[in-house]
């Protein structure tokens, strides 16, 4: 993993893990990055102003297979860790021992776990998994003397591990899972292109939709009835939920203009054709990714409203769009 500040330059490269670093998650507030990789690891890695280093702290995950995804909770307290061995590490610090330790939840979590997303209290977790499920569960721990309230989520108090909610999807793998700013909704995506949103007052009633496009792979919620997902058609759609439904609102990324020759003369055609000694060959992407789209996160928000949030792809490139600017380029676009 690495941290830069600039597009130029590198501060610091964090050299600990022994495989592939699958997972990244930095916390504002505190300013502790977590990293977890293919070597069943995870580490909290802690700034040094009078170094200016980053010091790695141990995180005892007790697993047997790779971490696959990596989250601060909201009060930065904890995270969560999920893993190939079916089940789900929530992290906290022992100050005694100086190092992070972990609860495991496992039942009923059938297959490597993809995706998580911690809800505003800080207390439940939504985990999507390879076996076509998003589960949420009761994340308030002991150890940090947590009071977790009761709500529509969890109409009483349940002690940690607790399986509060279980939503299928139709053949599909969970890719993300994201709540709103209030916590009432929660929406994911998964391989069967489909796009799916439940509200905490009517669990029984998922609301679903079965696209055309290929696959989403990342989801964020911009307003508390508006989202965005992306994944393998390399740009961002907005989708609205109106009325108990989830309504495509329009594509995010603004086409940009296509050149053409069709004004060339044939006798153009066949001297261009001589001069270069071949035909224009291959595919023109007009999207500004040119390849799948793995995530999406929120970069500035005012309220329940994100401003700007960014996308990262396959093609190595990060992308910073501003919602503002969305709206005044695409007609009738509402977020």
């Amino acid at each position: 993993a690495e941290v830069s500040t600039q597009s130029t330059g590198v501060d610091a490269v964090l050299k600990e893990h022994l495989e592939r670093v699958t997972g990244v998650d930095w916390a504002p507030n505190s300013n502790r990055i977590v990293t977890c990789a293919g070597d069943r690891n995870a580490y909290v890695w802690n700034y040094q102003p009078e170094s200016g280093e980053w010091m790695p702290c141990l995180v005892l995950l007790r697993i047997n297979r790779a971490a696959t995804y990596v989250r601060w909770s909201p009060q930065e307290d904890r995270f969560a860790v999920g893993s190939g061995a079916r089940l789900l590490s929530v992290c906290y610090f022992d100050p005694e021992n100086n190092w992070w330790v972990s609860k495991h939840i496992k039942k009923p979590i059938r297959s490597t776990i993809l995706c998580a997303d911690w809800h505003p209290s800080n207390y439940l977790i939504a985990v999507g998994s390879c076996d076509f499920k998003c589960r949420v569960f009761s994340a308030a721990l002991k150890e940090l003397s947590d009071k977790p309230e009761t709500s529509p989520w969890m109409t009483k108090l349940s002690k940690f591990g607790t399986l509060l909610a279980e939503f299928s999807t139709t053949s599909g793998w969970v890719h993300s899972v994201k709540f709103n700013h209030s916590g009432s909704k929660l929406a994911w995506v998964s391989h069967d292109s489909s796009v799916n949103v439940v509200d905490m007052n009517s669990q029984d009633k998922i609301l679903h939709i079965l696209t055309a496009n290929l696959p989403y792979t990342s989801v964020l919620w911009l307003s508390e009835t508006s989202f965005a997902a992306a994944g393998h058609d390399n740009c961002p759609d907005l989708y609205n939920v109106k009325h108990d439904a989830v309504v495509f609102g329009a594509r995010l990324d603004v086409k940009k203009e296509k050149s053409t020759n069709s004004n060339m003369s044939a006798m153009a055609r066949f001297q261009k054709l001589d001069d270069h000694g071949k035909t224009e060959t291959g595919t023109k992407l007009h999207t500004t990714h040119e390849n799948c789209i793995t995530e999406i996160r929120s970069v500035s928000a005012v309220g329940d409203k994100v401003k700007k949030f960014s996308t990262v792809g396959k093609d190595g490139k990060l992308v910073i769009w501003e919602v503002d600017a969305l709206c005044s380029q695409i007609a009738g676009l509402t977020i």
